[in-house]
Protein backbone atom coordinates (compact mmCIF):
# COMPACT_ATOMS: atom_id res chain seq x y z
CA UNK A 1 0.00 0.00 0.00
CA UNK A 2 2.70 1.84 -0.39
CA UNK A 3 3.09 5.38 -2.71
CA UNK A 4 6.22 5.90 -4.67
CA UNK A 5 9.30 6.13 -2.55
CA UNK A 6 10.60 9.64 -2.83
CA UNK A 7 13.13 10.56 -4.88
CA UNK A 8 16.96 11.00 -4.43
CA UNK A 9 18.09 14.50 -3.33
CA UNK A 10 18.68 15.53 -7.45
CA UNK A 11 16.98 18.28 -8.82
CA UNK A 12 13.09 18.40 -10.55
CA UNK A 13 12.39 19.56 -13.91
CA UNK A 14 8.59 21.37 -13.99
CA UNK A 15 7.77 22.21 -17.51
CA UNK A 16 4.11 22.50 -19.05
CA UNK A 17 2.52 19.82 -20.84
CA UNK A 18 2.61 20.56 -24.36
CA UNK A 19 1.96 16.92 -26.57
CA UNK A 20 -0.13 14.18 -26.51
CA UNK A 21 2.53 12.19 -25.02
CA UNK A 22 2.99 14.43 -22.25
CA UNK A 23 -0.72 14.47 -22.02
CA UNK A 24 -0.92 10.75 -21.57
CA UNK A 25 1.90 10.72 -18.95
CA UNK A 26 0.37 13.33 -16.88
CA UNK A 27 -3.24 10.79 -16.90
CA UNK A 28 -1.04 8.19 -16.36
CA UNK A 29 1.15 8.94 -13.44
CA UNK A 30 -1.66 8.80 -10.64
CA UNK A 31 -1.80 4.74 -11.77
CA UNK A 32 1.80 4.30 -11.18
CA UNK A 33 1.45 6.70 -8.37
CA UNK A 34 -1.02 5.00 -5.91
CA UNK A 35 -0.72 1.65 -7.48
CA UNK A 36 -1.47 -1.24 -4.76
CA UNK A 37 -2.66 1.28 -2.56
CA UNK A 38 -5.33 -0.16 -0.41
CA UNK A 39 -7.78 2.94 -0.36
CA UNK A 40 -7.26 5.29 -3.61
CA UNK A 41 -9.80 4.19 -6.10
CA UNK A 42 -8.91 4.48 -10.01
CA UNK A 43 -11.07 6.65 -12.25
CA UNK A 44 -11.57 5.49 -15.27
CA UNK A 45 -8.51 6.61 -17.99
CA UNK A 46 -11.58 7.78 -20.50
CA UNK A 47 -13.36 9.62 -17.72
CA UNK A 48 -9.73 11.84 -17.01
CA UNK A 49 -9.18 12.28 -20.61
CA UNK A 50 -12.53 13.67 -21.39
CA UNK A 51 -11.86 16.36 -18.54
CA UNK A 52 -8.69 17.14 -19.99
CA UNK A 53 -9.97 17.33 -23.82
CA UNK A 54 -11.18 20.98 -24.87
CA UNK A 55 -13.17 19.01 -27.65
CA UNK A 56 -14.83 17.14 -24.95
CA UNK A 57 -15.07 19.50 -21.72
CA UNK A 58 -17.66 22.65 -22.02
CA UNK A 59 -15.71 23.97 -18.75
CA UNK A 60 -13.34 25.03 -21.53
CA UNK A 61 -16.30 26.89 -23.20
CA UNK A 62 -15.46 29.58 -20.30
CA UNK A 63 -12.24 28.00 -18.68
CA UNK A 64 -8.67 27.53 -19.45
CA UNK A 65 -6.34 24.50 -18.17
CA UNK A 66 -2.45 24.34 -18.02
CA UNK A 67 -0.95 21.43 -17.15
CA UNK A 68 2.44 20.98 -15.58
CA UNK A 69 4.61 17.98 -14.84
CA UNK A 70 7.33 17.24 -12.91
CA UNK A 71 10.62 14.83 -14.02
CA UNK A 72 13.68 14.06 -12.03
CA UNK A 73 16.77 13.90 -13.62
CA UNK A 74 15.65 10.58 -15.47
CA UNK A 75 13.14 12.06 -17.50
CA UNK A 76 10.40 10.14 -15.00
CA UNK A 77 7.29 11.64 -13.50
CA UNK A 78 7.42 12.41 -10.10
CA UNK A 79 4.15 14.96 -9.99
CA UNK A 80 1.48 17.39 -11.57
CA UNK A 81 -0.20 19.91 -11.88
CA UNK A 82 -2.34 22.22 -13.53
CA UNK A 83 -2.98 25.95 -13.03
CA UNK A 84 -6.97 27.02 -14.20
CA UNK A 85 -9.15 30.03 -15.10
CA UNK A 86 -12.73 29.22 -14.50
CA UNK A 87 -14.51 32.09 -16.20
CA UNK A 88 -17.56 30.92 -14.30
CA UNK A 89 -16.46 32.12 -11.02
CA UNK A 90 -14.77 34.90 -12.23
CA UNK A 91 -17.64 36.31 -13.65
CA UNK A 92 -19.50 35.92 -10.56
CA UNK A 93 -16.98 36.69 -8.32
CA UNK A 94 -14.84 39.25 -9.32
CA UNK A 95 -11.72 38.26 -7.09
CA UNK A 96 -8.60 37.56 -9.24
CA UNK A 97 -8.85 34.16 -8.00
CA UNK A 98 -7.44 30.69 -10.13
CA UNK A 99 -7.23 27.80 -8.97
CA UNK A 100 -5.36 24.46 -9.02
CA UNK A 101 -6.03 20.87 -9.10
CA UNK A 102 -4.76 17.35 -10.39
CA UNK A 103 -2.64 17.87 -7.98
CA UNK A 104 -0.31 14.60 -7.55
CA UNK A 105 3.37 14.63 -5.65
CA UNK A 106 5.93 12.48 -4.13
CA UNK A 107 6.62 12.59 -0.72
CA UNK A 108 9.36 15.31 -1.38
CA UNK A 109 8.50 18.77 -0.77
CA UNK A 110 10.67 20.64 -3.45
CA UNK A 111 9.02 18.66 -5.66
CA UNK A 112 5.59 19.88 -4.53
CA UNK A 113 7.25 23.32 -4.49
CA UNK A 114 8.54 23.57 -8.17
CA UNK A 115 4.92 22.44 -8.88
CA UNK A 116 3.11 25.08 -6.97
CA UNK A 117 5.34 27.92 -8.67
CA UNK A 118 4.52 26.76 -12.27
CA UNK A 119 0.73 27.09 -11.49
CA UNK A 120 1.14 30.10 -9.63
CA UNK A 121 3.32 31.43 -12.29
CA UNK A 122 1.38 30.88 -14.89
CA UNK A 123 -2.05 31.91 -13.68
CA UNK A 124 -0.16 35.36 -12.80
CA UNK A 125 0.65 35.63 -16.21
CA UNK A 126 -3.06 35.35 -16.83
CA UNK A 127 -3.81 38.28 -14.76
CA UNK A 128 -4.90 36.13 -11.45
CA UNK A 129 -4.15 37.65 -8.02
CA UNK A 130 -4.68 34.48 -6.04
CA UNK A 131 -5.38 31.09 -5.92
CA UNK A 132 -7.29 28.15 -4.85
CA UNK A 133 -7.72 24.83 -5.11
CA UNK A 134 -7.44 21.63 -5.38
CA UNK A 135 -10.36 21.71 -7.89
CA UNK A 136 -10.47 19.20 -10.89
CA UNK A 137 -11.70 21.46 -12.60
CA UNK A 138 -14.36 23.29 -10.48
CA UNK A 139 -15.77 22.91 -7.73
CA UNK A 140 -18.77 21.16 -9.38
CA UNK A 141 -16.38 18.64 -10.43
CA UNK A 142 -14.26 16.68 -8.04
CA UNK A 143 -12.45 19.17 -5.23
CA UNK A 144 -11.40 19.33 -2.17
CA UNK A 145 -8.50 17.89 -0.33
CA UNK A 146 -8.56 14.97 2.00
CA UNK A 147 -7.15 15.77 5.32
CA UNK A 148 -8.68 13.25 7.80
CA UNK A 149 -9.96 9.67 6.56
CA UNK A 150 -7.15 8.26 5.01
CA UNK A 151 -7.75 4.68 6.12
CA UNK A 152 -11.30 4.04 4.07
CA UNK A 153 -12.27 4.20 0.70
CA UNK A 154 -13.70 7.85 -0.87
CA UNK A 155 -17.46 7.67 -2.06
CA UNK A 156 -18.32 8.24 -5.95
CA UNK A 157 -16.58 11.49 -7.13
CA UNK A 158 -14.64 12.20 -4.10
CA UNK A 159 -10.86 12.63 -3.97
CA UNK A 160 -8.39 10.43 -1.96
CA UNK A 161 -4.68 11.81 -1.62
CA UNK A 162 -1.96 10.98 0.98
CA UNK A 163 -1.71 13.05 4.30
CA UNK A 164 1.54 15.07 3.78
CA UNK A 165 -0.06 17.16 0.51
CA UNK A 166 -1.71 19.26 3.31
CA UNK A 167 1.42 20.16 5.01
CA UNK A 168 3.30 20.84 1.74
CA UNK A 169 0.25 23.92 0.75
CA UNK A 170 -0.13 25.16 4.10
CA UNK A 171 4.41 25.21 4.10
CA UNK A 172 4.01 27.47 0.95
CA UNK A 173 1.64 29.82 2.07
CA UNK A 174 -1.86 28.99 1.23
CA UNK A 175 -4.29 29.08 4.25
CA UNK A 176 -7.31 26.98 5.06
CA UNK A 177 -10.34 28.63 3.39
CA UNK A 178 -13.06 26.28 3.88
CA UNK A 179 -13.13 23.13 5.89
CA UNK A 180 -16.04 20.26 4.24
CA UNK A 181 -17.78 17.21 5.69
CA UNK A 182 -18.16 14.17 4.90
CA UNK A 183 -21.44 12.25 6.72
CA UNK A 184 -21.88 8.89 7.11
CA UNK A 185 -25.79 7.39 7.52
CA UNK A 186 -26.67 3.64 8.58
CA UNK A 187 -29.72 2.39 9.08
CA UNK A 188 -28.90 1.27 12.36
CA UNK A 189 -28.13 4.87 13.47
CA UNK A 190 -30.87 6.35 11.79
CA UNK A 191 -33.42 7.80 14.01
CA UNK A 192 -36.35 7.19 12.00
CA UNK A 193 -38.83 8.32 14.20
CA UNK A 194 -37.66 11.73 14.75
CA UNK A 195 -37.77 11.93 10.90
CA UNK A 196 -41.39 10.20 10.31
CA UNK A 197 -42.45 13.21 13.50
CA UNK A 198 -41.03 15.64 11.62
CA UNK A 199 -42.41 15.31 7.97
CA UNK A 200 -45.67 14.55 9.32
CA UNK A 201 -45.70 18.20 11.00
CA UNK A 202 -44.37 19.54 7.62
CA UNK A 203 -47.18 17.94 5.47
CA UNK A 204 -49.77 18.65 8.16
CA UNK A 205 -48.66 22.32 7.52
CA UNK A 206 -48.03 22.21 4.02
CA UNK A 207 -51.27 20.52 2.12
CA UNK A 208 -50.74 19.74 -1.56
CA UNK A 209 -46.99 17.96 -1.09
CA UNK A 210 -46.41 15.28 -2.89
CA UNK A 211 -42.65 12.83 -3.48
CA UNK A 212 -41.83 10.89 -6.89
CA UNK A 213 -38.83 9.20 -8.16
CA UNK A 214 -37.74 10.59 -11.29
CA UNK A 215 -39.49 9.49 -14.95
CA UNK A 216 -36.42 7.80 -16.76
CA UNK A 217 -38.30 8.13 -19.73
CA UNK A 218 -38.11 11.86 -19.55
CA UNK A 219 -34.71 11.91 -18.21
CA UNK A 220 -33.37 15.11 -19.56
CA UNK A 221 -36.28 17.12 -18.46
CA UNK A 222 -36.18 15.67 -14.98
CA UNK A 223 -32.31 16.48 -14.68
CA UNK A 224 -33.09 19.96 -15.62
CA UNK A 225 -35.70 20.46 -12.81
CA UNK A 226 -33.19 18.85 -10.51
CA UNK A 227 -30.64 21.51 -11.83
CA UNK A 228 -32.99 24.45 -11.86
CA UNK A 229 -33.63 23.58 -8.01
CA UNK A 230 -30.01 22.90 -7.27
CA UNK A 231 -28.64 26.51 -9.11
CA UNK A 232 -31.37 28.14 -6.84
CA UNK A 233 -30.71 26.28 -3.83
CA UNK A 234 -26.88 26.73 -3.63
CA UNK A 235 -26.79 30.24 -5.45
CA UNK A 236 -25.72 31.95 -2.07
CA UNK A 237 -23.34 29.11 -0.66
CA UNK A 238 -19.57 29.63 -0.29
CA UNK A 239 -17.88 29.80 -3.22
CA UNK A 240 -20.80 28.74 -5.73
CA UNK A 241 -20.74 28.63 -9.45
CA UNK A 242 -23.86 27.66 -11.48
CA UNK A 243 -23.28 24.71 -14.29
CA UNK A 244 -23.78 26.51 -17.78
CA UNK A 245 -26.25 24.46 -20.18
CA UNK A 246 -23.56 22.84 -21.80
CA UNK A 247 -21.97 21.88 -18.60
CA UNK A 248 -25.51 20.70 -17.47
CA UNK A 249 -25.95 18.08 -20.83
CA UNK A 250 -22.48 16.52 -20.32
CA UNK A 251 -23.10 16.21 -16.35
CA UNK A 252 -26.47 14.55 -17.15
CA UNK A 253 -25.24 12.07 -19.63
CA UNK A 254 -22.34 10.71 -17.17
CA UNK A 255 -24.83 10.25 -14.44
CA UNK A 256 -27.78 8.61 -16.39
CA UNK A 257 -25.40 5.98 -16.79
CA UNK A 258 -24.96 5.33 -13.25
CA UNK A 259 -27.81 6.72 -11.68
CA UNK A 260 -30.83 4.39 -9.67
CA UNK A 261 -33.90 6.35 -10.49
CA UNK A 262 -35.56 4.65 -6.69
CA UNK A 263 -32.92 6.88 -5.32
CA UNK A 264 -33.92 10.41 -6.51
CA UNK A 265 -36.18 12.10 -5.33
CA UNK A 266 -38.22 14.98 -6.33
CA UNK A 267 -41.14 16.85 -3.82
CA UNK A 268 -43.39 18.99 -5.50
CA UNK A 269 -45.98 21.52 -4.10
CA UNK A 270 -49.43 21.24 -5.66
CA UNK A 271 -47.76 19.65 -8.62
CA UNK A 272 -44.68 22.27 -9.09
CA UNK A 273 -41.12 21.11 -8.03
CA UNK A 274 -40.07 22.60 -5.00
CA UNK A 275 -36.95 20.05 -3.46
CA UNK A 276 -35.18 17.30 -4.18
CA UNK A 277 -32.50 14.98 -2.82
CA UNK A 278 -30.13 12.57 -5.20
CA UNK A 279 -28.18 10.17 -4.51
CA UNK A 280 -25.46 7.92 -6.47
CA UNK A 281 -24.85 4.14 -6.04
CA UNK A 282 -21.06 3.89 -4.60
CA UNK A 283 -19.84 2.53 -7.94
CA UNK A 284 -16.12 2.84 -6.61
CA UNK A 285 -16.53 -0.74 -4.71
CA UNK A 286 -16.84 -1.53 -8.31
CA UNK A 287 -14.05 0.65 -9.85
CA UNK A 288 -11.37 -0.65 -7.36
CA UNK A 289 -11.68 -4.11 -9.32
CA UNK A 290 -10.22 -2.45 -11.83
CA UNK A 291 -6.78 -0.77 -11.09
CA UNK A 292 -5.59 0.59 -14.15
CA UNK A 293 -8.48 2.42 -15.16
CA UNK A 294 -9.15 0.73 -18.69
CA UNK A 295 -12.09 -0.78 -19.29
CA UNK A 296 -11.22 -3.04 -22.18
CA UNK A 297 -10.55 -5.57 -22.51
CA UNK A 298 -12.11 -7.01 -19.49
CA UNK A 299 -12.43 -3.76 -17.00
CA UNK A 300 -15.83 -3.19 -18.24
CA UNK A 301 -17.33 -7.38 -17.27
CA UNK A 302 -16.10 -6.58 -13.55
CA UNK A 303 -17.71 -3.69 -13.54
CA UNK A 304 -21.00 -4.96 -15.20
CA UNK A 305 -20.43 -7.71 -12.85
CA UNK A 306 -19.83 -6.05 -9.33
CA UNK A 307 -22.93 -3.47 -10.37
CA UNK A 308 -25.39 -6.37 -11.19
CA UNK A 309 -24.46 -9.01 -8.87
CA UNK A 310 -25.81 -6.78 -5.34
CA UNK A 311 -22.36 -5.73 -4.53
CA UNK A 312 -23.02 -1.71 -4.09
CA UNK A 313 -24.94 -1.54 -0.84
CA UNK A 314 -23.95 2.26 -0.19
CA UNK A 315 -24.73 5.68 -1.40
CA UNK A 316 -23.70 9.02 -1.66
CA UNK A 317 -25.93 11.99 -1.48
CA UNK A 318 -23.80 14.70 -3.43
CA UNK A 319 -27.02 16.95 -4.33
CA UNK A 320 -30.06 18.30 -2.09
CA UNK A 321 -31.85 21.29 -1.63
CA UNK A 322 -35.32 23.48 -1.83
CA UNK A 323 -36.21 26.97 -3.59
CA UNK A 324 -35.22 29.60 -2.02
CA UNK A 325 -39.03 30.75 -1.00
CA UNK A 326 -39.11 27.06 0.45
CA UNK A 327 -35.58 27.48 2.71
CA UNK A 328 -36.09 27.40 6.22
CA UNK A 329 -39.39 25.33 6.40
CA UNK A 330 -37.28 21.97 6.18
CA UNK A 331 -38.93 20.84 3.34
CA UNK A 332 -35.46 18.41 2.53
CA UNK A 333 -36.71 16.48 5.64
CA UNK A 334 -39.01 14.50 3.03
CA UNK A 335 -36.92 13.85 0.28
CA UNK A 336 -34.08 12.88 2.74
CA UNK A 337 -36.73 10.65 4.55
CA UNK A 338 -37.74 8.93 1.52
CA UNK A 339 -34.07 8.16 0.88
CA UNK A 340 -33.13 6.37 4.41
CA UNK A 341 -36.55 4.36 4.08
CA UNK A 342 -35.94 3.29 0.50
CA UNK A 343 -32.35 3.02 0.30
CA UNK A 344 -32.44 -0.66 2.90
CA UNK A 345 -35.65 -1.50 1.15
CA UNK A 346 -33.94 -2.11 -2.39
CA UNK A 347 -30.23 -3.15 -0.97
CA UNK A 348 -28.72 0.27 0.13
CA UNK A 349 -27.91 0.16 3.94
CA UNK A 350 -25.82 3.16 4.34
CA UNK A 351 -25.35 6.77 2.60
CA UNK A 352 -22.35 9.31 2.47
CA UNK A 353 -23.90 12.87 2.31
CA UNK A 354 -20.84 15.28 1.47
CA UNK A 355 -19.54 17.24 0.94
CA UNK A 356 -21.45 19.46 3.18
CA UNK A 357 -19.57 23.04 3.90
CA UNK A 358 -18.56 23.76 7.18
CA UNK A 359 -20.83 26.99 7.32
CA UNK A 360 -24.04 25.16 6.09
CA UNK A 361 -25.09 25.01 10.14
CA UNK A 362 -29.04 24.08 8.97
CA UNK A 363 -27.75 20.66 6.87
CA UNK A 364 -25.53 19.34 9.62
CA UNK A 365 -27.85 19.94 12.17
CA UNK A 366 -29.94 17.89 10.08
CA UNK A 367 -27.53 15.28 9.30
CA UNK A 368 -26.82 15.10 12.68
CA UNK A 369 -30.41 15.35 14.32
CA UNK A 370 -30.63 11.55 12.03
CA UNK A 371 -27.87 10.01 13.25
CA UNK A 372 -25.00 11.13 10.99
CA UNK A 373 -21.43 11.04 11.96
CA UNK A 374 -18.54 12.77 10.52
CA UNK A 375 -16.38 10.35 8.50
CA UNK A 376 -13.91 12.46 6.22
CA UNK A 377 -12.63 15.74 6.44
CA UNK A 378 -12.25 17.77 3.39
CA UNK A 379 -10.71 21.17 2.79
CA UNK A 380 -9.95 23.60 0.17
CA UNK A 381 -7.00 26.28 0.40
CA UNK A 382 -6.14 29.58 -0.93
CA UNK A 383 -3.27 31.71 -1.35
CA UNK A 384 -2.57 35.50 -1.99
CA UNK A 385 -0.18 36.12 -4.96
Amino acid sequence: MDLLAPAADIGVTVRPVRTRRDRKRFIDFPYRFYKNHDYWVPPLRLDVAHTLNPQKNPFFEHGKIQLFLAEDASGTVVGRIAGIVNGMHLKKYGDGNGFFGFFECEERYETAEALLDAACGWLRAQGMTGVRGPANPSLNDVAGLLVDGFDRVPAILMPYNPPYYEDYLLRYGFERVMTMWAYYVHKKFTDYDRLRRGAEIIKRRNPGLTLRNIDMRRFEAEARIVLDIYNEAWSDNWGFVPITDAEFKRLAADLKQIVDPRMVFILEKDGEPVAFALSLPNINYALRLIPNGRLLPFGLLKLLAATRLGGIHDVRMPLMGARKAYQGRAFDVLPVLATMEEGPRIGYYASETSWVLDSNHVLKNLIESLGGAVDKEYALFEKSF
